[in-house]
């Protein structure tokens, strides 16, 4: 059976966010995106102790899809250097893996 995986991501704004969880969704690279607003990040950046207000995204998707998933983000991101990671899932309820791998079917799936 195919495994799902989570792709967590942040954005710096809603609208990006939003935008970029809704293009995934239309082309079923995702069944679902959770986007959580109000994140605040402290990291090292260029040397420096940064701060940012974030919008963090994650994204449901079967594990085969998330390489077309982390190149879709990448595309559509401001940041030069945005973190994507793929998370593993150890276990998931039946009736929502179905309906997760329904909504992420390829074309050839549905023939």
């Amino acid at each position: 059976m195919e495994r799902v995986v989570f792709v967590y991501t942040t954005f710096p704004g809603l609208v990006e966010a939003e935008e970029t969880g809704r293009a995934l969704v239309e082309a079923r690279l995702a069944a679902c995106v959770n986007i959580l607003p109000g994140m605040v990040s402290l990291y090292r950046w260029e040397g420096a102790i940064a701060r940012g207000e974030e919008v963090v995204m994650l994204i449901k998707t079967r594990a085969s899809r998330a390489e077309a998933v982390r190149a879709a983000v990448k595309a559509r991101h401001s940041y030069a250097t945005p973190a994507i990671l793929v998370l593993p899932i150890e276990s998931v309820d039946q009736t929502y893996l179905g309906w997760l791998l329904a909504e992420t079917r390829t074309d050839a799936e549905e023939e």
